[in-house]
């Protein structure tokens, strides 16, 4: 691919970049980047809460002749919706508005914390709440935002990676690190799991086991989402969608980025420009015939054209995608040869950009997410 020059924040300072570089999803344009909840329920009105109660006596009973307990209330409450949101929290200031987690827009089901930051142990991260970043936003007033967030039924997460998030797992030891890290942290903060961005590659075999060891820790509720590019998805050769394959089991939702990219080939060998619906529904077509579950893909995209070097569309254009890949309709020149009706939903940067450019984006976005 043809490399761009841009502007990338590292450490506080401006440099050049290129804008396929994985700098680039976190692009500052400060010059002119769980769950079945009470409120689907209230979505679903008395008739699906009737039926709802049904459907839990009936699997409680169940499980009684199996032998083994029903789940209690909480965890029935703790699967994230069959069609979710999901956005990045910002734990920094890079221009676009500064939130709280208790700021976040209602529409979002999965939060995504940004960023864990890598320490001097292989393997091993760690996470800091930027408090004066952030107007002196408190520790104790984050956890309790967390508690009150997972309280109206969303998923509150710890995201490894983005543009400083070089976190090697490639033996036994680091793998271990790893899960141990993330753990502390899900303890510590009450995050409900983990997201990997890791856009500096990955070694599959030891990511799985990481992956599968922390789950083991977190049990029943645990959270798994993916932000890979568009270029880690291609194949399933390609590490990254190795993982994802690996971890099928426990994921949630691989929500590969659809933007700072250029061209990509589609399922049909065809190739896309970014920022069309074709390319959206070509490039998901990959993942949800290469061996995902329609449940376990979303389609990620900028919230506004200032979070991104490239590849922003119109929330219009989003919805059109999500249509064509579960209803066959709205779609561009390339139509799959099937729907995929339970297709997750729909994952942006950064609920801080949605909010600069005046919530447009989950507005849209959610409210058909939450449809279809």
């Amino acid at each position: 691919m043809t490399a761009h020059i841009g502007l990338d924040q590292l450490g506080g300072r401006w440099r050049p970049t290129a804008v396929n570089s994985p700098h680039w999803r976190h692009f500052h344009a400060a010059f002119p980047h769980r769950r079945s909840s009470r409120a689907s329920r209230r979505r679903g009105g008395a008739l699906g809460t009737a039926l709802a109660g049904v459907a839990a006596l009936a699997l409680g009973a169940t499980a009684l002749t199996a032998g083994i307990a029903p789940a209690s209330a909480a965890e029935q409450e703790a699967a994230v919706p069959a069609h979710a949101l999901t956005g990045y929290w910002q734990n920094f200031d890079n221009g676009a508005t500064v939130q709280t987690l208790a700021d976040v827009q209602d529409q979002y089901d999965i939060i995504a914390v940004a960023f864990a930051d890598a320490t001097a142990t292989p393997g091993a991260v760690d996470f800091s709440l930027d408090s004066a970043g952030l107007g002196g936003y408190t520790e104790e007033q984050f956890k309790a935002d967390v508690k009150a967030k997972q309280a109206e039924g969303k998923s509150v997460i710890l995201s490894v990676g983005g543009e400083k998030g070089t976190v090697s797992v490639n033996d036994d030891a680091s793998a271990g690190a790893f899960a141990d890290s993330v753990y502390a942290q899900m303890q510590e903060y009450g995050f409900d799991g983990v997201d990997i961005d890791l856009e500096n590659g990955l070694n599959s075999t030891y990511m799985s086991k990481a992956l599968h060891d922390l789950a083991a820790k977190a049990g029943s509720g645990f959270v798994l989402t993916m932000a890979p590019q568009t270029i880690d998805m291609q194949s399933t050769s390609n590490e990254y969608f190795k993982t994802a394959l690996d971890v099928k089991d426990i994921l949630t939702v691989v929500n590969m980025q659809y933007y700072n990219s250029g061209s990509m080939l589609g399922c049909d060998g065809q190739v896309y420009a970014q920022g069309t619906v074709d390319f959206l529904t070509g490039l998901a077509c990959i993942q949800l015939e290469g061996g995902l579950d329609p449940a376990q893909v979303g389609i990620g995209v900028p919230a506004s054209s200032s979070a991104a070097g490239g590849g922003y569309v119109e929330p219009g254009v989003v919805n059109a995608a999500l249509d064509c890949l579960a209803k066959g309709t709205s779609c561009g020149s390339f139509k799959p040869d099937k729907t995929y009706p339970g297709i997750r939903g729909a994952m942006t940067w950064s609920t801080n950009w949605d909010a600069a450019a005046g919530n447009s984006w989950s507005d849209a976005v959610g409210a058909h997410v939450h449809g279809l």
